[in-house]
């Protein structure tokens, strides 16, 4: 599964973009978050407040229970405001 992090989440992770194998447990996008999120301090820290991130699965913006599978690209992005 490809991951990207956008933002002040990509800062705190300290990566734009991995490859990861979450567990068989991980079936949606907020199981995903909250495995990502005991990968070392700066996930936690990107990952400590879900209100706060948004999410897209193959480029479709997606639900914290929208679904993942292996092969999917999931991209978590902070909330954008615009004027």
């Amino acid at each position: 599964m490809r991951v990207l992090y956008f933002a002040w989440l990509r800062q705190k992770i300290g990566t734009g973009e991995e490859t990861v194998s979450p567990p068989a447990g991980v079936r949606t996008v907020g199981q995903l978050a909250a495995w990502l999120a005991e990968q070392g301090p700066g996930y936690a820290e990107a990952f400590a407040d879900p209100a706060l991130i948004r999410a897209a699965v193959n480029q479709t913006h997606a639900d914290p229970d929208a679904a993942v599978a292996p092969g999917d690209e999931v991209a978590f992005f902070p909330p954008v405001t615009g004027g």
